[in-house]
């Protein structure tokens, strides 16, 4: 089985690609960030008149992204807890690695899955957080 799957309530793709992609019994989503759907809003960022970021809150935009991805798990059929490989886009991994990993814990109390966090110097839109998910079908 190979399906294309988008969310009505995450936020639209930045470019052209599905929310996510089912193939056998797996899930793979696409890059998920903070923004929200039908606006460019960015919970918990500052933008200047250019357009940069002036200021912005990394714990604000973790739980929008979490919240993000919950969306297209559940509107694929699937559970957070269906997660099972996580990597983790950050722009500033010495000040914002921290709380990302605190509010991790939170949302992934009990059998977190795999995780790989990577610092990178930008991401498309003016975000400080983005996750590439892989997420197991589980047999009906």
């Amino acid at each position: 089985m190979n399906s294309e799957f988008n969310s009505s309530r995450a936020p639209e793709p930045v470019g052209h690609y599905p929310h996510a992609r089912r193939v056998g019994n797996l899930l793979f989503l696409s890059g998920v960030g903070p923004r929200e759907r039908g606006t460019k809003k960015i919970p918990g960022v500052e933008l200047n008149a250019d357009g940069t970021i002036q200021s912005y809150d990394i714990a604000t935009q973790t739980r929008s992204v979490f919240n993000n991805v919950k969306a297209i798990l559940e509107d694929s059929g699937l559970k957070w807890t269906d997660l099972v490989d996580v990597t983790v886009y950050l722009t500033n991994m010495k000040a914002d690695f921290p709380v990302y990993n605190k509010l991790w814990a939170e949302y992934f109390s009990e059998t977190p899955p795999c995780r790989t966090t990577l610092e990178i110097n930008c991401l498309p839109t003016p975000i400080a957080i983005e996750l590439k998910c892989i997420a197991v079908v589980p047999h009906v």
